[in-house]
């Protein structure tokens, strides 16, 4: 069995979430907070042997004083990020065990990842070394200025619009990170790119959508509520077992 590392940034500003008392990774969603949905269906896989949390210093404070029960039953692994989302990535490559042999990176703020889904990108990423979920474009796409005029309706034939979890082997994603050179990158992916490393797509769902504003838990409630139920209950798991060996 190949052994994965589970990195869930959450460090961002959330600036269009726009909640006074917190961020959208830590907003209440259908009895929990939005990164717990994320994070348990890792946890509850045996090839996942390690999930690491990205938050910011700022939130240190009230993170710890809301989630430490859980983060201490669960096992997770909390850095503290950077200025940028990639800086955060990079904190927590510098964590990821020795026995690891590949790394997912997903969005603490996307809830409603569906199990197949990560068994897909997982499985591809096993094959062809790099993988990440993302759907075809289907909306008329145009191009316009400044002054918000149309100049030109784009060909969408060969578009996807990128989703996580984007899943690479631990070496390729090392060197994508030590090549970086500051370069502000909008997904890990796009680093991969930059070292002419190939990257297969796995066709993803409308229901992992990215929580951006308020408005969208709604819509990741009911997407939630639309998943296969769990396979397994959570703390049964290996995973979860070490963890409380390892606390004991």
């Amino acid at each position: 069995m190949s052994f994965f590392a589970v990195i869930m940034p959450a460090a961002g500003k959330s600036s269009r979430f726009r909640h006074t008392h917190y961020k959208k990774p830590f907003a209440p969603l259908a009895g929990k907070a939005v990164w717990l949905h994320a994070a348990e269906k890792f946890l509850k896989r045996e090839d996942v042997k390690q999930l690491i949390l990205c938050i910011s210093p700022e939130d240190r404070e009230y993170f710890d004083e809301r989630f430490a029960a859980n983060i201490a039953i669960l096992g997770v692994q909390v850095v503290e990020g950077g200025k940028e989302r990639a800086d955060s990535i990079e904190n927590a490559l510098a964590r990821v065990k020795s026995n690891i042999e590949y790394i997912a990176v997903h969005d603490a703020a996307r809830p409603a990842i569906a199990e197949t889904l990560i068994d897909q990108v997982f499985e591809t990423a096993k094959q062809k070394k790099s993988a990440i979920l993302a759907t075809k474009v289907v909306g008329t796409l145009k191009k316009v200025n400044q002054a918000k005029q149309i100049e030109s309706t784009q060909d969408r034939t060969s578009l996807w619009e990128a989703q996580t979890p984007q899943v690479f082997q631990k070496e390729i994603l090392f060197k994508a990170y030590a090549q970086r050179e500051g370069f502000k990158a909008t997904d890990d992916a796009q680093l991969v790119e930059r070292i002419g490393e190939q990257i297969a797509i796995v066709e993803g769902s409308i229901w992992n959508q990215k929580i951006t504003t308020q408005a969208d838990l709604k819509f990741a409630e009911y997407a939630i509520n639309a998943l296969p139920k769990p396979k397994a209950d959570l703390f049964n798991h290996p995973f979860v077992d070490d963890q409380w060996n390892e606390l004991l």
